[in-house]
This record gives structure tokens, C-alpha cells and sequence, in this order.
């Protein structure tokens, strides 16, 4: 799978969603036990696609590598993967990737009393108030993160 940089800042690096290549990759169907261990069984193999797997919306779908620490809370760390999709509604609560006066960020919206405020998950990082001074964007909706560890 290749992907196109399309921008780089210091909170985000955005890439073009590639849906031209497919990849299978085996799946355990039956889960795996995250608490005692299971007893052996004869899995059934299938297989996956995580394009279609994470890509609702192919041509509003997007993927964003991290650059910080404001989301650390919500499980949103330096280096992660973010699948972006551009077609969803941004609504209280959601995580938003923003453009905010020049810059992308990426925050949870809170609306209150007809006051967007984009909030970080990380006490060390201020809310921001968005103002009708501000160059301001709800770029996309994070749909997914993908970790490596």
C-alpha cells in the first residue's frame, strides 16, 4: 500500500488513503482471550482487508501520523496512525482533526451554549475557545487509531 503526502506541520502528517491495493491477512474469527488463556481450538481461518475494514468512505478517507502529546489521554500518542474521514458530521464529543488559524490540531469537540471548544486530553494542554477571529476548519472525524508498540 502506498499513500501520498499531502502536508506536514509539527501536529500532524496527512496522507492520501490508497484503495487500489487490497492485502488479506489471516483473522482468528473465534477472538482472542484477553483474560484466562483459552483452550486450544482448531481455528478457522479467514481472512481481512483493513482497508475495507477501516475505510468507510474511500474518497473522503484519509490517514494522519501524530506528532505529540495533547491527546495522550483518549489513547492518541506521538506515532500513531490516524484514519481521518472527512464525510462525517462533526458533532459534541467527537475527536476532530481541526484547522485552526494556519495550523492543524487535533482535539475533542465540545459545544456549549453555542461555543466551540476544541479539548485536549492531556492536563499540560489548554482548551481553545474558537472565536469568530479564528481561521477555523473541522478538517475530519477520526474514525480509528493504529498503534504500534
Amino acid at each position: 500500500m502506498s499513500a501520498l503526502k499531502l502536508h506536514s506541520s509539527p501536529v500532524l502528517d496527512i496522507y492520501s488513503a490508497d484503495m487500489e491495493t487490497e492485502l488479506e491477512l489471516p483473522l482468528v474469527s473465534e477472538g482472542i482471550s484477553a483474560g484466562f488463556p483459552s483452550p486450544a481450538l482448531d481455528f478457522t481461518i479467514v481472512s481481512i482487508d483493513l482497508n475495507k475494514e477501516l475505510v468507510k468512505h474511500p474518497a473522503s478517507t484519509f490517514y494522519g501520523r501524530v506528532k505529540g502529546q495533547s491527546m495522550k489521554d483518549e489513547g492518541i500518542e506521538d506515532g500513531d496512525m490516524l484514519v481521518i474521514d472527512k464525510s462525517i458530521e462533526a458533532l459534541d464529543g467527537k475527536i476532530a482533526v481541526c484547522y485552526l488559524d494556519g495550523e492543524f490540531t487535533i482535539k475533542k469537540i465540545m459545544l456549549l451554549k453555542n461555543v466551540c471548544w476544541l479539548m485536549p486530553a492531556n492536563e499540560n494542554y489548554q482548551p481553545i475557545q474558537i472565536t469568530p477571529e479564528n481561521d477555523f476548519l473541522i478538517w475530519g472525524i477520526v474514525t480509528h487509531v493504529i498503534k504500534s508498540f
